[in-house]
Parts: structure tokens; sequence; C-alpha cells
């Protein structure tokens, strides 16, 4: 199992940093964090079931709370909470940043979407 080194909340940039045990270190934009929730809620219960999450531009982190030694719960300002990060989940999500972020921007385009909550 890989296992973070580091882990360090930066509220005022709205981001997570996060280091591992391989080396590799990520800074993980509450955005990002936010739109790639592991939560049902986001992910649906089923495969076909995932939410496009609009509108979080401007998403911040509350805080962030250790579950167990394998996990944190991110609990952003837009009251989403229910979200348990892995480990290995956080350690995917920043190798596969770039690529995960396109294909959101993409979908939202193709639906019409905004990353601004101010947008019609």
């Amino acid at each position: 199992m890989i296992e973070p080194t580091e882990i360090r909340l930066k509220k005022a940039e709205k981001r997570l940093e996060i280091s591992f045990a391989d080396g590799t270190a990520f800074r993980l934009p509450a955005e990002y964090l936010r739109i790639e929730s592991p939560s049902a809620e986001v992910q649906g219960h089923g495969p076909g079931e995932r939410k496009l999450v609009a509108g979080r531009m401007h998403v911040g982190i509350l805080e962030i709370e250790p579950v167990g030694n394998y996990a944190i719960r991110i609990a952003f300002d837009d009251l989403h909470d229910t979200g348990i990060y892995t480990w290995e989940y956080l350690h995917q999500l920043g190798r596969e940043q770039n690529k995960r972020w396109r294909a959101y921007l993409d979908a939202l385009a193709a639906a019409g979407l905004s990353r601004d909550p101010r947008a019609k």
C-alpha cells in the first residue's frame, strides 16, 4: 500500500499538497478533489451513474480528517463531506490529474455547463 509522508492543507490557496513514500508529490486543487469525490453523490451507486459536478470553481476545503490509517475525509465549503479519499485514490488522482481535468473540461463543454457557479 502506498502511504503519504506529508499532507498539507493550503486553505488560502484552496489546495491539498501531498507527498508519498514513493517520492511523488502532488498539488491537488480543491475544485479537482471536489469534482472527483469518491462519494456516492458523485460516483453513483454503480457503473454509468457518475454525476458531472459543475459550478465548483470557487470551492474551498474547510478541513481534512483522518479515517483510520488509510484515508482522509475532506469537508468542502459547499458542505460536501461524504467522500473518503484513500491514499491509493489520492495517489491516482495525482498521477492522472492532467488527463482527468481535460476530460472534465470536455464533459462540461459537451453538457453546456461551466465551472463558474454564476454562469447561466
